[in-house]
C-alpha cells in the first residue's frame, strides 16, 4: 500500500485490509442465496437470514448445519482460524459429500468453508427455489436479486407494536458508542459495518461485524436465533450505517420492536417502521438523535 499526502508518497507498507468473500446457503443440499461476506459467523449469517425470509421461526427448525468441504465430513473450523462456528442446534452434524467444484473446494482441492448447507428439521417446508426466488447479495445490497416488489415485503410472524420497551433517551444516544467500542476488526480496517443488540438496561448482548451492514444485521440476529431468544422482545438493534427498508424487515421478521441507527433512515424504511410499530432512531450521534416513529418508546426529559 502507498500512503499518499498532497500528492507525495510517504509511506509504502502493508495494510490490513477486510475479507470479502461469497458464501453459498444451501438448504437440503439445494442452493438458496450467494452473499459476499465477511468470512465468520457463517451459520449466525445463515439463521439470520433464514429468519428474515420467513423460511424458519426458531432454531428449532434447523436440524443441523454444515460447510461443504468435499467427501468428508463437515464440522466448523476452530475459533483461531477466524471461522469457527456453532450450529443452529449444537454441533455440525451429519455427512453430505460436496460437488467436485461448486465453490466448496479451490483449484488445489482444499475446502473454501464458503459453502453452507442447512438441513432443517422435519416437518418445515423447504423454501421454493425457482427463477423468482433467487438470491444473490453484495456486501452493499441485501435486496438484490429479489424478482418483485412483493417478495421484498415479508410479513412478520411477530407483533412488535405492543412491546413495552422503554429507554431512557441517554441509553439510547449511548448505544453507537457501545457499539463502536465493541467493534474488534474496525479499529484494524476501517472497513466494517457492525450491528448489535441491546437490552433495555442498555448492555449490548451480542455484537457482529461484516463488510455488508445486512450481514451483521442477519448474523447478530442468527445468534440471537441459536441462544433461543427470538423474537427479541425488550431489546434495540444497533447498525452502525444508515437505516434501510431491509433492515427495519429484518429487525420485524426477528420481534425487534427498536432500530437505532447512526445515520440516516430512508423513506421505506419509516413507512415500514411505522407499519409495523417499531421505534426508529436516526442520525443517533453524540447527544442527539432523530426520533421517526415509535417516540413512546424513549423516555425524554
Amino acid at each position: 500500500m502507498t500512503r499518499v499526502r498532497a500528492g507525495v508518497a510517504t509511506a509504502v507498507r502493508p495494510d490490513t485490509v477486510v475479507g470479502e468473500e461469497p458464501l453459498e446457503i444451501r438448504v437440503g443440499g439445494r442452493a438458496l442465496a450467494v452473499t459476499m461476506r465477511t468470512p465468520g459467523d457463517d451459520m449466525d449469517l445463515a439463521l439470520g437470514f433464514l429468519l428474515g425470509e420467513g423460511m424458519i421461526a426458531g432454531a428449532a427448525d434447523v436440524a443441523s448445519m454444515r460447510y461443504c468441504v468435499g467427501r468428508s465430513e463437515a464440522s466448523g473450523r476452530s475459533e483461531a482460524s477466524g471461522r469457527g462456528e456453532a450450529s443452529g442446534r449444537g454441533e455440525a452434524s451429519g455427512k453430505g459429500e460436496a460437488a467436485g467444484g461448486d465453490g466448496a473446494v479451490d483449484a488445489d482441492g482444499r475446502p473454501t468453508y464458503n459453502v453452507l448447507d442447512v438441513a432443517l428439521a422435519p416437518g418445515v417446508a423447504p423454501p421454493e427455489v425457482d427463477v423468482t426466488r433467487n438470491f444473490y447479495t453484495t456486501s452493499s445490497c441485501g435486496l438484490c436479486g429479489k424478482a418483485s416488489i412483493d417478495a421484498v415485503r415479508l410479513r412478520s410472524r411477530f407483533t412488535v407494536a405492543d412491546d413495552p420497551l422503554l429507554l431512557d433517551a441517554a441509553t439510547v444516544t449511548g448505544l453507537p458508542d457501545a457499539l463502536r467500542a465493541g467493534q474488534r476488526l474496525f479499529a484494524t480496517t476501517g472497513g466494517l459495518h457492525a450491528a448489535a443488540l441491546a437490552g433495555v438496561d442498555g448492555v449490548l448482548r451480542a455484537v457482529r461485524e461484516d463488510v455488508g451492514r445486512h450481514n451483521a444485521v442477519d448474523k447478530v440476529i442468527g445468534a440471537a436465533v441459536r441462544d433461543g431468544l427470538v423474537p427479541l422482545s425488550g431489546h434495540a438493534l444497533v447498525v452502525s450505517g444508515r437505516a434501510s427498508f431491509e433492515l427495519v424487515q429484518k429487525a420485524w421478521m426477528a420481534g425487534v420492536p427498536m432500530l437505532v441507527a447512526v445515520s440516516a433512515p430512508s423513506t421505506l424504511a419509516v413507512d415500514l417502521a411505522e407499519e409495523a410499530g417499531m421505534t426508529l432512531a436516526g442520525f443517533v450521534r453524540g447527544d442527539s438523535m432523530n426520533i421517526y416513529t415509535g417516540a413512546h418508546r424513549v423516555a425524554l426529559a
